[in-house]
């Protein structure tokens, strides 16, 4: 188990590093420091690699954020884009999330897990009165991650990422008030040190 495991994360460095069409199976073994025999005995392709890799997006995150409700989905937010600047393994799968049609991938389930994590979240800020009357979950949850998606893409274009707070500030400055009660707005910060946010 620990060998597909170092080859995983290999691969997801790679795949980091060159995209998925730069990046070749000797490169990920030699990275590993497996044989031949070694990486096709757990995968059998480079496509192969890109799936596993593209399914473990969330495990390469760990967030263990103490606020609740509409405080722990912005922080969360932040703790991403933090993760995304420094997380090889995220990025990757982030990365082969975008590119996945490249290896003959059509697969949203990455997106719908955010989807689904980012909703109950926000069904926790229903139950805390801190959503507006015709505010949808689901239906925001589905917008965040899309603009989410954009905005990281575009900052990654732009500046390597080195913006992506900022940017996900101007996100939440324009998205907050068309969601959250007044109540909760004034009481929503945005982390100074999303260090803290790691597990």
């Amino acid at each position: 188990m620990r060998t597909r495991e170092t080859i995983l994360y290999a691969a997801a460095e790679i795949f980091d590093e060159c995209g998925y069409s730069g990046a070749s199976i000797s490169k990920i073994m030699e990275r590993a420091q497996v044989t031949q025999g070694g990486m096709y005995f757990h995968f059998k392709s480079k496509r192969s690699l890109a799936q596993a890799v593209l399914a473990h997006q969330q495990d390469f995150v760990h967030f263990s954020g103490e606020a609740v409700g509409l405080q722990k989905l912005v922080d969360l937010s932040f703790f991403l884009a933090r993760e995304l600047q420094n997380n090889a393994m995220f990025r990757a799968s982030v990365r082969l999330a975008v590119e996945q049609g490249e290896f003959g991938g059509h697969d949203d389930t990455a997106y719908q897990e955010w989807v689904n994590e980012f909703r109950a979240l926000l069904h926790e800020a229903r139950k805390r009165g801190e959503l507006l009357a015709d505010v949808d979950e689901t239906e925001f949850a589905n917008v965040l991650v899309g603009a989410y998606s954009g905005i990281q893409v575009f900052s990654n274009i732009s500046t390597g990422r080195a913006d992506l707070p900022e940017r996900i500030v101007s996100m939440w400055r324009y998205l907050l008030p068309a969601v959250a009660t007044p109540q909760a707005r004034a009481k929503i910060s945005f982390p100074a040190d999303v260090q803290r946010l790691a597990a």
